[in-house]
Order: C-alpha cells, then structure tokens, then sequence
C-alpha cells in the first residue's frame, strides 16, 4: 500500500489567512493530497440560517488562492470542506466562483472542478416527516416535529466520504465541498487510495483543525499528515511547533462528549487504545485506533431559524453595595420593563448578562464570583419588531441606573453606561435542528456537477 501524505494549512479556511511560511514548507514535502476545512458550527446559527458569509471574502480568496496555485504547480487534488463557513449553496457557489477567478487571473492550464451540493429544502424534510420516518435528535434534543421545522429557514446535510471519493474517481482535480463531516474530507482520499477506515479517520480527526495537533499552541500554522502501513505520522511544519503524543492526544479527545470516539455517517473511531510515540522532536506517530461501523447509515441534519431582531446596551458597575444587592437590581429592572411594554410571553425576550460573575456560563457556571469588584451588564432584547427591541432595550438599560435600593442615598454612582445607545447587531437565529435521519447511501441529501476550469 503506499504512503500517502496530506498537508492541512487552515482548521477553519477565511476566518483569518494562513501562515506561507509553513505552508511553503509543507508544500516541500510533495504532499499527494491539499486539504482543508472551511467551515464550524461554532460561528452560530445565524451564518446559516440567514445564508451570508461570516468571513471576509478577501481571506478566503487568499487561502484558496495558495491552495490552488500548488496544487495545481504540484498536479495533486485539492479538497475543501463545508464551503464559506456553512457549507449552503451559496457558498460552494462563492468559493467556485473564486476558483475561477484565480484560474483566470493566473493563466492556469484546465482542470476538473467537482462541486458538491449538501442543502436540503425544508419540504424535503418535511415530506420525510409527514411520511413517518423518524428524525432523532441528537445531545439530548427532542425528534423533530412539525412546529420545530416550522422555526427553520435552511438546513444543511452533513455529508460523509461518499461523495468525496466518487468525485476522485470521476477525475477531479479541485472538489469544493458543501456542509461536510470534518474528518470525511481527510478520509475520503485516504480510503480511495486503500488505507484502513480506522486509519483513514484518525488520521481526518488529527488534521481537521490543522495545527491545533501541534505545541505551542498557535493557528493557521500547515500540518503534515502521513498515512503508512505502521501508523499515522503528524508532523508539525512551523519552525516553532513540534506534533507531540501529548499534543496530538489532546487534540484527537477535543470537542467530544466522550473523548475516545469520534462518530461520522457509518460508524465511528474508537481511540481508546490508541498509542501515541514521538518519532523526531517535530513527528508523533499513532496506532491501535480501530473502525466500528455502524449497522445503519445515518446523515446529521444542521438547521437554524429567525428568533427576532436583536439589541444589546452595555452597563458597568463599581458600585460594590449595587454588585453586592445585583439580583434584586435587575429584579427591579425587569420590573420596571415590564410596567411599561407588559410582560415578555412572546413579544419579547430579556436577557442580562452579568459578566464578571457568571456572563459566560449562566447558571451552569460552578464557581460564580461572590465578590467581583466591577461587572459588565448587558441588556439584550429580542424582539420581531426592531423598533420594539430598540425601545425595550433602552429601557432594560437605563433601569440598572433607576433600579434604587432602599439603603441607597444618593442619585449617582449605581451604574455607568458604556455608550448611551442602543447597539444593533446582527438579529437573533437558533439552532433548529441537530438530527440524524436514516438513508439508503451516503450521497442521499448531495448532488454533484463537474466543469472545467482555466485554460
């Protein structure tokens, strides 16, 4: 079986440009494979659900442009996941857009471009719901129903290798992927050239965050994959970075619930008896990873829908008695809001955000600070009417300032407000749907279309 080598630039393409330097260097390395992911769910739901690009087209343009100059100059495919952030239409239609440009700028001779298309009509998902098939919702969500999806404006389906690898064996030299599992963009290739699942997946869970493997911590560094008959081979191409068994370890148990599995469309890897072993100061290599397949094919469905129009003002507190008496301030706050518009029910939602105390986590935080000796509040509202959050908003502000203890004498000094405004950003989506949905075959929710590009 021969070795095949992939070289990772970027764990999340367009949020900031990746670093030429160790991209240079792992361009040296002859890689057979250019891959990388454009896309998370950590961005929220509003990139999806309103379909607009949350990174800077000028950075995707430059990371794509990179990519695709060597590897078309190296004659080796290059892959991207869940293309401009969210993997929609739109964004394999911007990013092969954006191929053709830089072909056309560079004089590139032609080449096979393979889009694959992984958005799926919310009266596909309907009908299927209609029909009776279950739709199980995933870390700890209901199954959808009908009032769930009524709340979703778009959906994507998370694909998994098989449109990949049939892209590669219809020729495609560039394959611009929608909505894609992380590490099925690193297998895909892996098992077309014959490799195990077990090291196929492994080796797309150590890569999919690029040099997030590798220590001292730094990001948009290129990271060099080897898969061979005795392992998976990482290794970092950043002067300063080293892939380490500490450092691949930690990143192979990231982000999962349980960290010795990593679950894709068919089964998933089991790292329980992984071993990791420095093979140079820069290379860990790793084996004992196994493939437990799945008896029944499922597909995650990502979906998000509009809450409401959003507003946000900025209060800061030194008071120490006000900090000390906080809940029973901002009970007065509420109060004081709701005198004057009714309670929230459904025409309104109020959130303070208390940070220095609890902001991040809420109620789940198990250290809350006791004695904080200045705080942020912030008031967000959401409402379906703009006008109505701006007016509500104001007033949640304002009344942190009003909200007067009994003990309080004087007229000042409760509150200061950051800026006397109420801020817009962007409006308010949700998560709808995070559901696994049985299918027939792993290309069930994708459509693919081939052009020639350059030349």
């Amino acid at each position: 079986m021969p070795t095949t080598r992939i070289i990772v630039p970027s764990g999340h393409m367009g949020t900031m440009p990746f670093l030429e330097e160790s991209f240079r260097a792992g361009v040296e390395q002859k890689p057979d494979f250019i891959i990388a992911d454009s896309g998370s769910c950590d961005i929220g739901p509003y990139p999806l659900g309103a379909d607009i690009p949350p990174s800077a087209e000028a950075f995707q343009r430059q990371d794509l442009e990179h990519m695709l100059l060597a590897a078309r100059r190296l004659g080796v495919p290059m892959i991207v996941g869940s293309a401009s952030d969210t993997g929609t239409d739109r964004g394999v239609d911007q990013y092969v857009r954006l191929v053709r440009e830089i072909a056309a700028e560079h004089g590139l001779a032609p080449f096979r471009l393979a889009a694959l298309y992984s958005e799926v009509p919310v009266a596909t998902v309907r009908a299927a719901l209609d029909a009776g098939r279950r739709i199980e919702g995933l870390g700890g969500r209901p199954d959808l129903d009908a009032a769930t999806l009524e709340r979703t404006d778009r959906i994507v389906a998370v694909m998994g290798v098989e449109p990949v690898r049939a892209a590669l064996r219809a020729g495609a030299d560039v394959i611009i992927c929608g909505r894609t599992c992380d590490v099925a963009i690193f297998a895909a290739p892996l098992l077309e050239r014959g490799h195990s699942p077990a090291d196929a997946y492994f080796a797309g869970k150590a890569l999919e965050c690029a040099s997030f493997c590798a220590e001292p911590f730094a990001s948009k560094e290129t990271v060099l994959g080897r898969v061979a008959d005795d392992g998976v081979y990482l290794t970092a191409m950043a002067a300063h970075q080293r892939c380490t068994p500490i450092s691949v370890a930690a990143h192979a148990m990231y982000e999962r619930a349980n960290p010795y599995r990593e679950y894709v469309p068919g089964g998933y890897l089991d790292m329980t008896h992984c071993a990791y072993e420095e093979v140079d100061a820069k290379t860990t290599r790793v084996t004992g990873q196994r493939f437990v397949e799945d008896p029944v094919l499922r597909i995650k469905l990502e979906g998000a829908g509009k809450v409401g129009e959003r507003r946000i003002m900025i209060v800061g507190l030194r008071d120490p008695y006000t900090i000390a008496n906080l809940g029973e301030v901002l009970r007065l706050a509420r109060a004081r809001v709701a005198t004057l518009f009714g309670p929230p029910e459904d025409r309104y939602v109020l959130h303070y955000h208390r940070y220095g105390m609890d902001g991040v986590m809420g109620e789940l935080e198990p250290a809350p600070c006791l004695d904080p000796q200045e705080m942020c509040i912030i008031a967000d509202v959401i409402a379906q009417d703009g006008d109505l959050a701006d007016h509500i908003c104001h007033i949640a502000g304002k009344a942190i300032l009003q909200a007067r203890l009994p003990e309080v004498k004087g007229t000042a000094g409760t509150a200061a407000i950051f800026s006397d405004e109420v801020m817009r950003p962007q409006p308010a989506y949700e998560w709808t749907m995070n559901h696994l949905i049985d299918v027939d075959r792993g290309d069930a929710f994708c459509s693919t279309r081939f052009e020639t590009v350059g030349g």
